[in-house]
């Protein structure tokens, strides 16, 4: 079971209130959750079975982008805001088993992440790992915070899987990727992974609602063209905004996936 209080964090964990992280985990088949957030979780998937394959897709997006991003385009640092709890193949283990110099930094503001925060920094001797204690609305904090790590005059690979959607504000949202993105170098890339209402709208919602009753914290959907939105100004990588199943699909998969109702791109940043 999860401790109450992480070492180093003065924030209790609320074990009543469900929370995403720890649902996450527990659709992936984790073992860092609470009776609440299992309740929460199947309650959530009696609607709507699909909601693991979303968790499922969204994991395999991860690997097959940090794959590419280390593989062919040569990224050696990578900065991951909304970690989550870590199951497998996490950021670090993908982009250290194709180049074991790659830098990896990990932002979340959740005490049960910090919690956990030693698994994710182990990694190769000759890469590095960090963990920054940081929300998504403070771009300046986990900037300055990743540049411990990271060397921010050379490009980084900025992750924003399944987290803008806790953002409600659109203008918000832009404000924080700006000035994110504006601190990264041409040459970088972002990651982004959000939930849509395209394939179905009205399951969708009802999601949203179901976890804005209890969970935390709040989450929105956008549509597909409000997600695309969000890569403005950057080339998008083949095959654009897509399921997250459908980004490049392992040659053996091609034809066997389905499309799920999370949708993710990943761009470079030219100027």
């Amino acid at each position: 079971m999860p401790p109450e209080t992480p070492e180093g964090s003065t924030s209790p964990i609320d074990a009543s209130v469900p929370h995403n992280a720890r649902i996450w985990n527990y659709w992936l088949g984790g073992k860092d959750n609470y009776p609440v957030d299992r309740e929460m979780g199947e309650q959530i998937r009696s609607f709507f079975p699909e909601i693991v394959d979303n968790a499922v897709a969204d994991r395999g997006f991860l690997v097959r982008a940090v794959t590419h991003l280390a593989r062919e385009e040569g990224i050696r640092q990578f900065l991951d805001i909304g970690t989550g709890l870590p199951t497998h193949n996490n950021t670090h283990e993908v982009a250290q088993t194709v180049a074991p110099d790659a830098r990896v930094v990990y932002v979340d503001n959740d005490p049960l992440v910090l919690a956990h925060a030693r698994a994710l920094l182990t990694g190769t001797d000759r890469g590095a790992t960090d963990y920054v204690d940081a929300d998504l609305r403070h771009p300046d904090t986990i900037l300055e915070a990743a540049a411990r790590t990271l060397d921010l005059s050379r490009p980084v690979a900025l992750m924003l899987l399944g987290v803008v959607n806790f953002v409600a504000d659109d203008t918000e949202v832009r404000s924080i990727m700006d000035r994110l993105l504006g601190a990264l170098v041409p040459g970088s890339f972002l990651v982004l992974s959000h939930p849509t209402d395209d394939l179905d709208q009205e399951r969708a919602h009802q999601v949203a609602a179901a976890w804005n009753e209890r969970g935390t914290p709040k989450l929105t959907i956008r549509t597909a063209e409000q997600i695309t939105a969000l890569f403005d100004g950057l080339e998008l990588l083949d095959p654009g905004v897509v399921s997250c199943a459908l980004w490049r699909p392992e040659p053996t998969e091609v034809g066997e996936v389905r499309p799920v109702a999370e949708y993710g791109g990943v761009a470079r940043k030219n100027s």
